[in-house]
């Protein structure tokens, strides 16, 4: 188990991390039950070390009723049964451990369960009882109480369901996302001390670090007024009183060496910039290179942005192409809209995979050149398609509070392929979501072997970063390049040239060519949609 350090760690692996996002539930099945699990974890480590990441970070493993994909923590103390026990989960963390990996785990401060031991206790008081003040209770509007007590939208793109719930003794209460996820109160003392306290738990495990679900949303005014488009400060969106509780939380974290990434969905720069001044987070994750389309200047543009945002507090960015929410990388890049809006999924979107295969290979090696942290979803490395998911089988309530009209995010969960001739491709028992036709081409197995395949492509640019200065944090310096190239240098590190113009592009001078996406033209100029890692 870890310890608390007197001082704070000096050690800032995170700013220059390559970390790699495991979402349990479809990662690997040890039991055979079907679900993903910890000893499936445990069991592909090796590979995760042979892959050359830094860190896991891994989605909500406690126990949970699974309403919202684990999202909804009854106990931060358990671990689900259906992925393992904490035992298994401190052995996961030790031997991640010994072979270089550290381990991140997912907090989800803004809610619980339904079924969490509090809200229970709060069903059962009644109105004005105490428990109930550990959350958002409140009588309704209208001569009898029948209307929620306010107008606030549901955080479910697409949904047009309230945020409040009635109980048969006339109180509603507020949730923000499914009724199954009652929202905290953040201020009471209670949920504070209990947050802090769940992270020592955590960090005395040996968890290297924890990332913030919905960290911008805790602090709610506590007038509950109707929301007023433009008005601000905003009833419950990035309110000034989340800055103590963080600074709060980096006091704790300070303690162990631990490090906090948020997930902080914000257009104003500024201030979300003061998430990351020193005395609160250390990182946050960036969406707007996420949601970018395939355009060099727009790329350009969210590249020069979030440096720009993140230096007045001297934080590392960080590159995410994907995650357990957004379309697969292969696919959005086939697209004739190759950015991603929640509002804008929708069944049946025309996708040609081989551009978008050859998109995303590019796409890998301009995030692991840039400046800062990259965090690597489970299966990108694969270069996995997003499956679209029978409707009978979908799981995610995103998909059934859209009224059926968003495909929800299924199709980025389905369970990982492992090897290509074995039962449902290797992951186990038969899986909690279907695997697609042609899954096992994607097998790790079979990439293994192939010098040109996605995941030799992820394993040597992680061998060539790790092994070569300039890569992770540090200077970004752009160079000329004919309009939709993309090419700049890390200091006197690797330069890095992307081409998305529709024709081949020259090189610049280089006195030796470390990697490319996809093979050169025969004369060496680089094809369109390809990228390459040169030593200047």
């Amino acid at each position: 188990m870890g310890q608390p350090s007197p001082a704070r760690t000096q050690d800032q692996w995170w700013r220059s991390a390559v970390i790699y996002q495991v979402y349990v539930r479809s990662f690997a099945d040890g039991d055979g039950d079907g679900t993903g699990d910890l000893a499936g974890v445990r069991a592909r480590l090796p590979y995760l070390a042979e892959l050359g990441v830094d860190a896991l970070w891994l989605n909500p493993w406690y126990l949970s009723p699974l309403a919202d994909g684990g999202y909804d923590v009854a106990d931060y103390r358990v671990i689900d049964p259906a992925f393992g026990t904490l035992a298994e989960a401190e052995k996961l963390i030790a031997e991640a451990r010994e072979l270089g990996i550290r381990t991140l785990v997912d907090i989800v401060p803004n809610h619980v369960s339904d079924q969490h031991p509090w809200f229970r206790a709060a069903l059962a008081a009644g109105p004005g009882s105490p428990e109930r003040e550990l959350f958002h209770f409140r009588p309704g509007r209208g001569d009898h109480g029948e209307l929620p007590p306010n107008d606030w939208p549901s955080q479910f793109a697409g949904s047009a369901e309230p945020v409040w719930t009635r109980l048969p003794d006339g109180d509603w209460y507020l949730h923000l996302f499914t009724p199954e996820q009652p929202d905290l109160n953040w201020a009471h003392p209670a949920v504070r001390q209990e947050h802090e306290d769940v992270l020592r738990f955590w960090f005395e495990r040996g968890v290297a670090g924890v990332r913030i679900d919905s960290a911008a949303l805790l602090a709610k005014d506590p007038a509950l007024p109707d929301h007023v488009e433009g008005r601000e400060p905003h009833p419950y969106v990035d309110r000034d009183e989340l800055h103590d509780i963080y600074r709060s939380w980096r006091a704790v974290a300070d303690e162990y060496g631990g490090i906090f990434v948020g997930e902080v969905w914000l257009p104003d720069s500024e201030r979300f910039a003061r998430y990351l001044r020193p005395d609160e987070l250390h990182t946050a994750f960036n969406f707007s290179f996420l949601s970018c389309p395939w355009d060099a200047g727009r790329l350009r543009t969210a590249i020069d942005e979030t440096l720009a945002e993140h230096a007045p507090v001297g934080a590392p960015a960080t590159w995410v192409l994907c995650n357990h929410d957004v379309t697969r990388t292969v696919t959005r890049y086939g697209r004739a809209d190759t950015g991603f809006d929640f509002t804008a999924k929708a069944f049946g979107t025309p996708t040609d995979l081989a551009l978008g295969t050859r998109r995303a290979r590019a796409a890998a090696l301009l995030s692991l050149a840039l400046p800062g942290a990259v965090y690597v979803y489970q299966g990108e490395e694969l270069g996995l398609p997003e499956a679209e998911i029978p409707r009978e089988r979908i799981q995610d309530p995103m998909h059934h509070r859209s009224g059926g009209t968003d495909p929800g995010r299924d199709g980025c969960r389905v369970p990982l392929p492992w090897t290509a001739d074995g039962p449902h491709a290797g992951f186990g028992g038969e899986p909690w979501l279907p695997q697609p036709p042609g899954w096992p081409a994607y097998a790790a197995d079979r990439q293994a072997q192939d010098p040109a395949s996605m995941l030799s492509l992820y394993r040597e640019a992680l061998r060539i970063r790790r092994a070569r200065p300039g890569f992770g944090d540090g200077p970004l310096a752009w160079l000329p390049a004919p309009d939709g190239v993309l090419a700049f240098t890390r200091g006197n590190g690797p330069l890095c040239v992307v081409n998305l113009s529709a024709s081949p592009a020259e090189l610049p001078p280089h006195r030796q060519l470390l990697l490319t996406s996809g093979p050169l033209e025969a004369d060496g100029r680089l094809p369109r949609d390809t990228a390459a890692w040169l030593r200047a």
